[in-house]
């Protein structure tokens, strides 16, 4: 049995708790939050033990432990995870600056410990299906992938803006999508709604010959997740929420055979799997800050009003 903790149990938090307690090789230790009448509330449905204090959580002898505390907590929280022994699965983004995210993996490859990062699209079945797709071929060469990530504001969300809260994940997919890391940004962005941006355009480049289009924001009153990848042999459309993918050639309209499961439980699942056998996530630290080098790249680009070079 896998011995696991879960620090923060709000929004995102509760789920994890939720879908570790229904794993049949792990035992759910505890879960901890600052919240006492929440976590005690949450231990109770879940038959595990609350903390309010998560360092007495972390001394209870943990395997591994997810982290879904606010993002300019992570580098704090984490390096005492790992200091504990644990293996570590943070939210995204990473941290809240790339030094705080090398500081995090320098640690857990010093202590031996597996770091994974929570960009839980790469987890949907329809992104790994569209994956298996562009590495077959069967588009020809991807020139171009666009994103739509748009939807109302949520209140709870203070301390990021929506390039950090949620343009980060398709920033993540698409340099996936690719099997590339981003060598240039441009960003048009703005606060309108919230202290940080809350609307933005980013537009990436690859390898100075590939495109990618992120759009998102906190404006739109319904929530749209999509994706559109353009090939020379065709083009695929996304939709993360609908776990679809359709194709279009010049012959064809075809709809590819996706199996329809929760993102997060695969996740976890993946993570489990990688503290059991001793190997490496495919969400990496170094892909969490990637991710996150991009997103804090492009609202320094809508800042300065620049295209900026990583």
């Amino acid at each position: 049995m896998i011995r696991v903790g879960v620090i923060g149990v709000g929004a995102m938090g509760q789920h994890h708790v939720r879908i570790y307690s229904e794993m049949e090789n792990v035992d759910l230790v505890g879960i901890s939050d600052i919240d006492e009448e929440r976590v005690k509330e949450l231990a109770s449905d879940y038959n595990t033990t609350p903390f309010t204090d998560y360092k007495k959580l972390l001394s209870e002898n943990l395997d591994a432990v997810s982290i879904v505390v606010p993002t300019k907590l992570h580098k704090q929280v984490v390096l005492e995870a790992i200091d504990a022994g644990a293996n570590v699965l943070v939210e995204k983004p990473i941290a809240d600056t790339t030094k705080n995210a090398e500081a995090m993996i320098k640690a857990a490859k010093d202590a031996g410990v597996q770091l994974m990062v929570g960009h839980i699209e790469r987890f949907n079945p329809a992104v790994m299906k569209l994956k298996n797709i562009i590495d077959s071929g069967l588009l020809g060469k991807i020139v171009s992938i666009s994103t739509r990530r748009v939807g109302p504001y949520n209140p709870r969300i203070r301390d990021v803006g929506v390039i950090l809260d949620i343009g980060v994940h398709d920033i993540d997919i698409i340099s996936y999508l690719y099997g590339m890391k981003v060598n240039q940004v441009y960003a048009v962005a703005g606060a309108d709604i919230h202290p940080f941006e809350d609307h933005a355009a980013i537009h990436l480049r690859f390898n100075h010959a590939f495109s990618g289009l992120v759009e998102t924001n906190w404006l739109t009153p319904h929530k749209v997740r999509k994706l559109t990848a353009v090939g020379l042999e065709g083009v695929a459309y996304l939709d993360y929420i609908d776990q679809t993918v359709e194709l279009h050639d010049s012959e064809w309209i075809r709809q590819a055979k996706v199996e329809k499961s929760e993102p997060l439980k695969n996740e976890l699942s993946h993570f489990i799997d990688c503290v059991s056998k001793g190997t490496c996530p495919i969400t990496s630290g170094e892909d969490g800050k990637h991710a996150l080098e991009v997103a804090l790249t492009a609202i320094s680009s809508y800042k300065n009003e620049k295209m900026i070079e990583l």
